[in-house]
């Protein structure tokens, strides 16, 4: 009987450990199933994505023409050398309006990191300079020599799979072994976009950008998409004083230039300018006293405030 109850609680312990291991999976729309890995607060997804529908089963096109690719303002994915046998390895390169795309390259319940949490990631795996070592695939089977300061003690398993170039008709595919990228969801400006990039020769993980027609890799966060930078924006912004007078002063911290326009009651748009980071003084003298909407846009936000003309 005291045999028969280990064998019991051995095959109960057997049963949760497996259910253990089946959360830690998550499966897209074509039926991939990807590991994951927290590191952190967050859960990452341990593979590279490949997927090759919307979220609504709705196809992403695989476009190999480079002229075409690079002309693209709508979502497209390939793989490296148009070679589908190095999706297994490395996944699917995707173009910026794909990862973007309301209809959701992620499974239900993740979502393509913003840069926010992209930097959430970077400075937890370590120190500056080094955190991108902590970050890549040990060893030289996948990376070029010397693979800088490689250990993945983080467990993100980043392999270099190269990029597709997005630059003016040249859509040729380069940096295998060399180099890898993986797209966020922050804009730069109109035409770039924040990645994370990591390299075989020095142990740095940076955020850098690059147009959004170039083809990079995506790994999804657990989590549902937020819209925690849009909020943010709200608090960074100053607009004062209103009611104003003459003039109006607006302050925020950003990386990027931002615009500014003014509209009427009726909808005219009446007054327009770039605003520079830190503050700005908007001359409204020439203004009629009344009320007026403040429309505010950066690269991947826009904000609406009502403003007052004594």
């Amino acid at each position: 009987m005291k045999n028969m109850k280990k064998i019991i609680l051995l095959f109960a312990a057997f049963g949760f450990f497996s259910i253990k291991n089946q959360a830690q999976t998550v499966t897209d729309i074509d039926g991939n199933i990807y590991n994951t890995v927290t590191i952190g607060t967050q859960i990452w997804m341990h593979e590279n994505l490949k997927v090759t529908h919307y979220l609504n089963g709705v196809s992403i096109p695989n476009i190999i023409d480079s002229i075409q690719w690079c002309n693209l303002t709508n979502g497209a994915l390939c793989n490296y050398n148009n070679d589908t046998g190095n999706i297994s390895t490395y996944g699917s390169l995707y173009n910026w309006y794909a990862v973007t795309d309301s209809r959701n390259l992620c499974p239900g319940g993740w979502h393509l990191p913003s840069e926010t949490e992209l930097t959430t990631l970077i400075n937890f795996v370590g120190v500056m300079g080094a955190n991108g070592g902590k970050m890549k695939e040990l060893g030289c089977a996948h990376w070029a020599c010397p693979n800088a300061l490689a250990d993945d003690s983080s467990g993100f398993t980043a392999l270099p799979g190269g990029y597709r170039n997005g630059y003016n008709g040249y859509g040729f595919y380069s940096m295998l072994t060399f180099h890898s990228g993986w797209w966020t969801s922050t804009s730069y400006d109109p035409t770039n976009a924040w990645i994370l990039n990591l390299n075989y020769d020095n142990g740095a993980a940076n955020n850098y950008f690059l147009p959004k027609t170039f083809g990079f890799y995506v790994r999804c966060i657990k989590g549902n998409s937020s819209d925690i930078e849009r909020i943010d924006i709200n608090k960074k912004i100053k607009i004062y004083p209103n009611p104003t007078i003459d003039r109006v002063s607006i302050d925020f911290a950003e990386r990027y230039n931002v615009n500014i326009q003014i509209y009427n009651i009726f909808g005219e748009l009446v007054l327009q300018r770039e605003l520079k980071s830190g503050s700005n003084e908007i001359d409204v003298n020439l203004l009629s006293k009344g009320i007026f909407i403040i429309k505010i846009t950066g690269a991947d936000w826009t904000i609406k405030r009502k403003l007052v003309k004594e």
